[in-house]
């Protein structure tokens, strides 16, 4: 059965190329959603800012092939959520960002709250519109697929994301949260808990992994999300595990870090929210100069002779 989101995500030629990218989307629809008192949209209205509609693309999915938790973790991974009536280059209302689902569905509901609810943990200025679709008008023919027409067009995702899009291995729908925080304080120890809760730092030289070099993964210890892989895993003075790149780029969020007096860029897991550490760039001891430098409280190894047992089979392929 085909499911239905509809995702406001600046200029809709971008947000429907990059959807379009992705496994199990069958088919997109540029359009204005959740204005009111219209009979009907178009974009010389829309454009003026007065309407309240929303540059948006229609997304239909088959759940059978992508989960709806993917499609939400790509949506937030290109926009910013904390900008107000705008992404990118664009400005007015109608780029407000906004995720609009069947009120019907109760079941996209849950999954719309809950992931925004752990984005809303990570944005304090949180932006997007969380709201039941209200209406929707599909766009003039010209802007439909408009990045395939116009190869050269402009766009506000970059080339990059949308080949990870493209690309994507780790399913995030297969990773969750538990859904209250006492539930996490009885999975994790004591430490754990400090550095993935309440972004703490655990000793250097003195924790599980940094010179750990076992063939395997290395897993969010709270939601059992991929991160790391042995293959990327470098030896480094630093005193924690040093990894050069994630799995996925995908699996990161990176937010710029202020405290002690620093300016540093921590990362935190896509699913569970959890405090990895940070990354660092024009790193000597890399062997591309950047290194993730990330707390052993945070994760859980996997040897690659268990990964298939644990439901990771499907990552083999990343040490051929």
């Amino acid at each position: 059965m085909i499911k239905t989101i509809y995702l406001a995500g600046g200029c809709f030629w971008g947000l429907q190329k990059l959807m379009k990218e992705i496994k199990g989307v069958v088919h997109t629809t540029a359009g204005y959603a959740n204005g009111s008192g219209e009979e009907n949209a178009d974009y010389q209205k829309v454009c003026s800012g007065r309407t309240g509609f929303r540059e948006t693309v229609r997304v239909d999915y088959d759940p059978a092939e992508v989960d709806l938790a993917a499609l939400l973790h790509m949506f937030f991974y290109v926009i910013d959520p904390e900008a107000v009536n705008q992404q990118g280059n664009d400005v007015g209302s109608q780029y407000q960002s906004g995720i609009y689902y069947d009120a019907a569905d109760k079941e996209a509901e849950e999954t719309v709250l809950q992931l925004s609810a752990i984005e809303r943990e990570r944005y304090p200025h949180f932006a997007v519109e969380i709201k039941p679709i209200e209406n929707f008008f599909d766009a003039e023919d010209y802007h439909q697929d408009y990045l395939d027409k116009n190869p050269g067009g402009y766009c506000h995702i970059s080339p990059k994301k949308m080949e990870e899009a493209r690309a994507m291995l780790v399913n995030p729908g297969d990773y969750r949260r538990p859904g209250k925080p006492e539930e996490i304080k009885e999975k994790l120890s004591k430490e754990q808990y400090h550095v993935t809760q309440e972004n703490g730092t655990e000793p250097p030289f003195k924790n599980a992994y940094w010179d750990h070099f076992e063939k395997g993964i290395y897993v969010d210890v709270v939601t059992g999300e991929p991160l790391f892989s042995s293959y990327d895993k470098f030896n480094s003075s630093c005193g924690w595990p040093a990894f050069s790149q994630p799995i996925e780029e995908l699996s990161m969020v990176q937010k710029r870090d202020r405290s002690f007096g620093m300016v540093r860029t921590e990362v935190r897991s896509r699913v569970g929210n959890s405090h990895l550490g940070h990354v660092f760039r024009g790193e000597m001891e890399s062997p591309n100069g950047v290194r993730y430098c990330i707390n052993s409280a945070a994760l859980r190894f996997v040897p690659f002779d268990k990964m298939e047992e644990e439901g990771y089979g499907y990552l083999k392929g990343i040490f051929k």
